[in-house]
């Protein structure tokens, strides 16, 4: 008897990990796996092939890192998710539902942090405007999945209020981001600095004020180390030549891993990264864009790192109940005890057969 199969899309590494997770707690079923794609948007599709898109997670680097991190851990690649007729989709974002998931039993899972509710928000919100528009500060809005699983109750709170229906959110936490603590444990040279992390606003074409930034760290860090990690994203080139002229004296790192520079920092500097979690859940003084109070309300729950686990379940009950609803008989052209998508798609199929 085949293996149900399971279609994981991916977007950023940290994305791309999550669902690496999620796929190990259900061994029981087949996992494919995709880079994230613009199926059914075409403008979209036409801007991604012309590399207009490259900043994002549809192409670039963030693809790249995606199918280096599948083929590294010999994980099952289905571009565009074309290859299966899949019994279940897990999604890392609602800003794009591909046409070709669209009659799937979905879960979305939160990636972190969203964006600020700014005026692109209530266009997508109150006037129906392309939620890509928006970013993640639309997330959970297309209201196209089954089950969306959540950081933390204070981000159940904050979804509901965007609007999003109550009975749809599991709060599960999320991988990469609920067991801090194992971060500790590290050989990463350095403690007790400051540590900056910054953005790649400038490469998404959003305005940065970097010379500012960088001044505010070196007058937080008064005479401290101050120690720079730089967005994977960013012109590494351009990021060095201002440190180096606004905070000279300071180390830079690039590709390496956050999480342990975080972990032996006394104090964490960020702007809209959701690292300033593992910061707060570490107990860190910490400085953000956003108001510190309010992020602490938001922290994602620390389960010892059995989020994937968590959210593992809601699938594999999802495909429980799917299998014993499912009942279903094609005699004579007959179809009984089939939920509508599945119903249509044997339509078509017999349909095929037919002609």
């Amino acid at each position: 008897m085949n293996k149900r199969k399971i279609l994981y899309i991916c977007g950023s590494l940290n994305q791309t990990t999550q669902m690496h997770q999620i796929s190990q707690e259900l061994p029981e079923y087949d996992a494919y796996f995709t880079p994230y794609y613009p199926d059914g948007y075409g403008y979209i599709k036409l801007l991604t092939k012309a590399g207009l898109l490259d900043f994002s997670i549809l192409g670039g680097q963030a693809k790249e890192r995606t199918i280096k991190y599948l083929e590294e851990n010999n994980l099952k690649l289905d571009l565009y998710g074309k290859q299966n007729d899949y019994d279940l989709v897990f999604t890392c974002s609602d800003l794009l539902i591909q046409k070709n998931i669209r009659d799937k039993k979905i879960i979305l899972v939160q990636e972190g942090m969203t964006d600020p509710e700014n005026f692109a928000f209530h266009l997508v919100k109150n006037f129906k405007f392309p939620r890509w528009i928006a970013s993640t500060s639309v997330t959970g809005l297309s209201h196209t999945y089954d089950k969306f699983c959540v950081a933390s109750e204070g981000y159940k709170e904050l979804f509901i209020k965007k609007g999003i229906n109550p009975d749809k959110i599991e709060v599960t936490g999320i991988p990469n981001f609920d067991n801090c603590k194992s971060f500790l444990d590290n050989d990463f040279p350095h403690r007790g600095y400051v540590l900056v992390a910054t953005s790649d606003m400038r490469e998404t074409y959003k305005y940065e004020n970097r010379k500012k930034f960088i001044q505010n760290a070196y007058r937080i860090a008064n005479g401290r180390q101050l120690i720079f990690k730089l967005h994977p994203n960013e012109n590494y080139e351009r990021a060095v030549e201002e440190i180096n002229k606004y905070a000279p004296g300071s180390l830079v790192y690039h590709q390496e891993k956050i999480e342990p520079m975080i972990a032996n920092s006394d104090v964490l500097i960020t702007r809209f990264s959701t690292v300033v979690y593992i910061g707060l859940a570490l107990g860190k003084e910490v400085y953000s864009d956003f108001d510190v109070e309010s992020l602490k309300k938001l922290v994602p729950i620390q389960n010892a790192g059995t989020s994937a686990f968590n959210i593992a379940q809601i699938g594999r009950r999802m495909l429980a109940e799917t299998e014993n609803s499912n009942v279903y008989v094609v005699n004579r052209k007959r179809i009984r005890h089939i939920p509508l998508r599945k119903k249509l798609r044997l339509i078509r199929k017999l349909a095929k057969v037919k002609n």
